[in-house]
């Protein structure tokens, strides 16, 4: 326990200074805090034996960091829920729909990309059915946006609040919501022994359970309303932070994304008279779990792995990031922005985050047929590598966007009332 406590104590010092040179150097603390987690975690420190002749103390990761960081996933999204009601939702719901299926080409995108080096470039040596669905396993990684990377930039930058977020917000909502029934399908193929019959379960019980979700928020206000209906701001936390990570903890527990289930009990919440309350209350809490999920990021990329797979991570940057890019200026063009905002829309989805590395996790632990060097050690590495890269460049495309935006406008020839 005091092992345990000593590696909190300085993951959250690393955290605070990692935090207070992004300030100084008017930076996103985004990177700062997944490249103190690198230096700090079990990859750098953790080998400094072999590398610089002394063995330094190194932290670990363990059970805290890990459910940390999923609060970290969890008050992000309950955060994002909160500025996207039901009613708002229903809509748009042709918009995001329109934005949502035009951002699937990046899925497309991914498996073609994989497909290429798997049957092409490399000489893997694996049967056909593995190599097409490492290839899918790609192209789920460098399809899905990070919904708390952007949701941090969002706030941080202080574009909650403006016409681009609907957008983001929109499209992010589409992305959980299919990765959701993806995960379900490979997790099943993967792991399961039930092969697709076990994943339809699954996805049936995704589907049932994010309709339950739906139906609580559409006829849950009065609910929220009262239990809220409190004189103290202990209880009003207590309560709120005791349902939103209740109801993500049973999502979780059924194969169901726990960022899907804390967005919609966000939504819940955003209906009733005391949103304004819950965000100046759990804004520090939200705050201090998201710094430990950036951290984690850190903790668990192994910069090594980078060298065995930067060809097909070179190409996947070079080729997926114009390629969110442009998927996402289009769909901001659904919600009537002009060239400004939507360069605003396309830089802010090239982020990839936390549920790429739910996929490389599922491909780690593949078994059966799928149990080969491939999809076990070749995915998850070129999953780390890809997530930091493009968390990286996604937060740094979104704090110096105004450059592109410049040049969008330029190149278009009008600009267009703000």
């Amino acid at each position: 326990m005091a092992e345990v406590l000593l590696d909190i104590g300085v993951m959250f010092a690393a955290i605070a200074l990692a935090g207070a040179i992004a300030s100084r150097l008017n930076q996103s603390v985004i990177p700062f805090y997944i490249v103190a987690g690198i230096l700090l975690g079990p990859w750098v420190l953790g080998r400094s034996d072999d590398w610089f002749g002394a063995d330094l103390p190194h932290i670990a990761v363990n059970e805290f960091i890990e459910v940390g960081a999923e609060l970290g996933i969890v008050f992000l999204l309950f955060f994002l829920g909160l500025e996207f009601s039901l009613d708002r939702l229903i809509e748009n719901k042709e918009k995001i729909g329109k934005a949502g299926t035009v951002d699937l080409l990046n899925l497309v995108v991914g498996f073609v990309v994989g497909a290429v080096f798997f049957f092409v470039v490399w000489d893997t040596g694996v049967e056909t059915t593995v190599a097409l669905v490492g290839a899918v396993l790609v192209g789920g990684i460098v399809y899905i946006s990070s919904s708390a990377i952007i949701t941090k930039s969002l706030i941080d930058l202080g574009w909650i609040a403006n016409d681009e977020s609907e957008p983001m917000l929109g499209i992010l909502v589409y992305e959980d919501l299919f990765i959701a029934l993806y995960l379900a399908v490979v997790s099943a193929l993967l792991l399961g022994a039930g092969g697709f019959a076990e994943a339809l379960t699954d996805i049936g019980i995704a589907v049932g359970f994010i309709l339950a979700l739906l139906v609580l928020v559409y006829y849950g206000t009065a609910f929220f309303q009262n239990v809220l209906e409190v004189r103290s701001n202990e209880a009003t936390v207590l309560r709120a932070v005791g349902i939103v990570v209740l109801v993500a903890g049973a999502a979780l527990a059924l194969g169901v994304s726990e960022a899907v289930a804390a967005f919609f009990i966000g939504m819940a919440f955003s209906s009733t008279d005391h949103v304004h309350e819950i965000e100046d209350l759990l804004e520090s809490l939200r705050d201090v779990f998201a710094a430990v999920f950036f951290f984690w990021i850190g903790l668990e990329t192994d910069p090594t792995l980078v060298a065995p797979v930067a060809g097909l991570l070179a190409v996947a940057v070079l080729v997926t990031a114009p390629t969110k890019f442009a998927t996402a200026f289009v769909g901001a063009r659904f919600y009537d922005l002009n060239d400004r905002r939507s360069t605003r829309v396309g830089l802010g989805m090239v982020t990839r985050g936390e549920f790429s590395l739910i996929i490389a996790a599922i491909a780690a632990g593949a078994g059966g047929a799928f149990e080969v060097p491939l999809i076990t050690e070749t995915i998850p590495a070129f999953a780390v590598a890809y997530v930091l890269v493009m968390s990286i460049l996604g937060t740094m495309l979104m704090q110096y966007s105004g450059k592109f935006e410049g040049f969008v406008v330029t190149r278009s020839g009008k600009e267009t009332a703000e």
